[in-house]
C-alpha cells in the first residue's frame, strides 16, 4: 500500500465555469487531494523535514485555484496537481478531486466534479 497525505473537501470560493454568471458571481467548490509519498521516514523520526506539511499544500491549492478563472474543472484540477508536483519533490503522484456542489444544472444532486491522477515528470518519462 502506498502512503499519502490528504486534504479532504477544502472549501474554496472561485469563479470557474463556462457560463458567464459563474465567472461573474462565483460559487463554492471543494478540492480534495491525495499526495503520494514515502511517509516512513517521518513516521520513524517524528520530524516534519521528512514529510510535506499539509498546511503548506493547502496554501498552495488556495493560491492556484483562485488565481484565475477556468472554464473547465479539468483545467482547475490540473493546475492544482501541477502546482503540488512542482513545489513538493517528495510527492511523486497526486490525485485531485474538484467538486462543484452548486453547478447550474436543472437536476437534484449532491455535487458534480472531476477527479484526476497526475504523476511527477520524472515518472511520466519511464
Amino acid at each position: 500500500m502506498r502512503d499519502y497525505i490528504y486534504i479532504d473537501r477544502l472549501k474554496l470560493f472561485a469563479y470557474h465555469g463556462v457560463n458567464p454568471e459563474e465567472k461573474e458571481n462565483g460559487q463554492n467548490f471543494y478540492v480534495s487531494v491525495k499526495c503520494f509519498m514515502d511517509l516512513e521516514p517521518a513516521g520513524v523520526s517524528d520530524d516534519l523535514n521528512y514529510t510535506v506539511s499539509y498546511a503548506r499544500v493547502i496554501k498552495r491549492i488556495k493560491k492556484v485555484f483562485t488565481a484565475q478563472k477556468f472554464d473547465l474543472l479539468e483545467r482547475a484540477a490540473e493546475a492544482v496537481a501541477d502546482a503540488i508536483l512542482e513545489h513538493y519533490d517528495p510527492i511523486d503522484r497526486v490525485i485531485v478531486k474538484v467538486s462543484k456542489p452548486e453547478a447550474p444544472i436543472s437536476a437534484e444532486f449532491g455535487d458534480v466534479g472531476v477527479c484526476l491522477l497526475a504523476v511527477a515528470n520524472a515518472l511520466r518519462t519511464m
